[in-house]
C-alpha cells in the first residue's frame, strides 16, 4: 500500500456534496451537480452555446442548435453544464428526454412534460404553480398577461381563462385553470361558464381551441410570462433526441417540422433558447438508411411550408457541431478531478499519479462513461484495500433506431 494514500482517521470530515456527486458519476445517472463541478473539459462547444445563450438572453429573440456526441461521450452532462450556466443568469430551465412518453410531434403532449421539469433560477425542485397563484386582477403584470392572450396568439382561450382565474376564488376554478396552464387543458365550455359566473359577460372565443392544432400557443404564452415575471428568458433543453430516430415515418417527419419551431422559432415565442442533443449516429443510421429526405418529401408533398420546416432541420443535424473526442490531457483533466471529489467524499488522501489513474481506466475503453466509472472504482479499491488490480466495465450496448411498430394513429381533434 502506497504510504501516502491515507486512510481517514476517526472524525474525519466528508464532504457529503462531493458524496452526491461521485454516487451521480458511479450510477451513471446525469446530475446537475456534476455538470457544475465538470465544465472544463468542453471548453469550445461550451463557448458556443453561451454566446447562442446571451444573444438570445441580451436581444430577447429566441434561437436554437443542435449539437451531436458519440454514445456515452458526454452529451447529456453538457446539457446539465448549460443549466447550470443559464440558471445563474436568471434564466428559467426545463430539461426534458425525448421518448414516446415525450413526443416532439405531438406539442400538446410535450407541453405538460416540459412544464413538470422547469425551474426557476437557482431552484432545487422544479415547479412556478407560486408565481400563478401570486398573479392579482389590476396588476401591471396581470394586465400585459391579458393583452397579451388576447391579441398575440392563434385563439384566445388563454385570454378568457386568465380573466375567469383572475376574478375567481373558488378554490376549484382557481386549481383548475392552474392544472389547464400546466398541461391539463380544461374545456372550452368550463371556462365559459366560470367566466360568465365571474365577470356576467358571454366568452366569445374567436376560435374553438384545439390542443393539436394550438397546443403551441402555450409555449408562447409561457415565454412571455417568464419575460414579465423578470426573468432573462426561457431554456429548453431536450436530451435523448436520437430517439425520433425509432418512431414511425411520419411520426418523424412531423418532429422535423416541430423541432424547426424551437430552431427558427416565430416572434411570439420571446426569449427562449433551444438545445438539442442527438447521437453521432443519427445521420448514418436514420437520415441515411432510412431516406429520410426522400421520406420528407413523399409526406409533405402537398405542404410547402412543413416541407420548408423539416428539411431545414434535417440538415441542421447535419450540419450540427459534434462532440470533439476528448484528448488524453482533457480526460486526465477529469480524471483528477474524480480523484479530488472522492478524496473529499469519503474524507481520505489518495495520492496517485495522473498517469496511474489514466493506465487503470485503459479497461474502461474509450467511452467517457465507462472510463469515469471504471476511476471510481479504481479508488474504491484503494479506499477500501489500499491497492487496485485492474478493472473492468462492460460498455452499455448502443441505441437502436428500429422503428416502432405501433400503429400511428391520426390525431383526434379536441374541442
Amino acid at each position: 500500500m502506497n504510504e501516502n494514500n491515507r486512510r481517514p482517521e476517526a472524525g474525519a470530515q466528508m464532504d457529503f456534496n462531493a458524496r452526491h456527486v461521485i454516487e451521480a458519476l458511479r450510477s451513471g445517472v446525469p446530475s446537475r451537480a456534476v455538470g457544475e463541478y465538470f465544465s472544463e473539459a468542453r471548453p469550445a462547444m461550451l463557448r458556443r452555446i453561451q454566446d447562442r445563450m446571451e444573444t438570445v438572453r441580451e436581444t430577447g429573440r429566441s434561437g436554437g442548435m443542435i449539437f451531436t456526441g458519440r454514445y456515452g461521450e458526454g452529451k447529456t452532462h453538457l446539457l446539465n453544464t448549460a443549466f447550470n450556466m443559464a440558471s445563474a443568469e436568471n434564466m428559467v430551465v426545463s430539461f426534458v428526454s425525448l421518448g414516446k412518453e415525450t413526443p416532439v410531434d405531438k406539442p400538446y403532449l410535450l407541453y405538460p412534460k416540459i412544464v413538470a421539469n422547469t425551474y426557476l433560477p437557482g431552484a432545487a425542485q422544479p415547479g412556478f404553480r407560486q408565481k400563478l397563484e401570486d398573479l392579482t386582477q389590476g396588476s401591471s403584470i396581470s394586465g400585459e398577461l391579458l393583452a397579451y392572450a388576447a391579441k398575440e396568439l392563434k385563439t384566445d382561450k388563454l385570454y378568457f381563462l386568465l380573466k375567469a382565474f383572475l376574478g375567481t376564488q373558488e378554490e376549484d376554478e382557481r386549481y383548475a385553470f392552474l392544472a389547464d396552464l400546466e398541461g391539463d387543458f380544461t374545456t372550452g365550455q368550463t371556462i365559459k361558464r366560470s367566466y360568465r359566473r365571474i365577470t356576467g359577460s358571454v366568452a366569445k372565443f374567436n376560435q374553438n381551441f384545439s390542443k393539436t392544432k394550438h397546443g403551441f400557443d402555450y409555449f408562447c404564452f409561457l415565454s412571455h410570462l417568464f419575460r414579465q415575471l423578470g426573468y432573462a428568458g426561457w431554456v429548453l433543453l431536450f436530451d435523448e433526441a436520437e430517439l425520433i430516430g425509432g418512431m414511425g415515418k411520419k411520426a418523424r417527419a412531423k418532429s422535423y417540422v416541430e423541432i424547426q419551431r424551437f430552431l427558427r422559432p416565430s416572434p411570439k415565442l420571446e426569449g427562449v433558447f433551444s438545445l438539442f442533443a442527438f447521437s453521432s449516429s443519427y445521420v448514418e443510421d436514420v437520415i441515411d438508411k432510412k431516406k429520410e429526405e426522400e421520406n420528407i418529401q413523399t409526406t409533405y408533398a402537398e405542404d410547402p411550408d412543413a416541407l420548408t420546416a423539416a428539411t431545414a432541420t434535417v440538415n441542421a443535424i447535419l450540419n450540427a457541431p459534434e462532440l470533439a473526442p476528448l484528448t488524453k490531457d482533457e480526460i486526465l483533466q477529469v480524471l483528477l478531478s474524480i480523484q479530488e471529489f472522492h478524496g473529499r467524499a469519503y474524507g481520505w488522501t489518495p495520492d496517485v499519479s495522473a498517469e496511474a489513474i489514466y493506465d487503470a481506466t485503459e479497461a474502461g475503453g474509450y467511452l467517457l462513461r465507462t472510463k469515469i466509472r471504471v476511476a471510481i472504482e479504481f479508488f474504491d479499491q484503494l479506499y477500501q484495500y489500499g491497492e487496485a488490480g485492474r478493472t473492468r466495465i462492460t460498455e452499455l450496448g448502443r441505441e437502436s433506431f428500429e422503428e416502432d411498430d405501433t400503429p400511428e394513429l391520426e390525431d383526434a381533434e379536441e374541442l
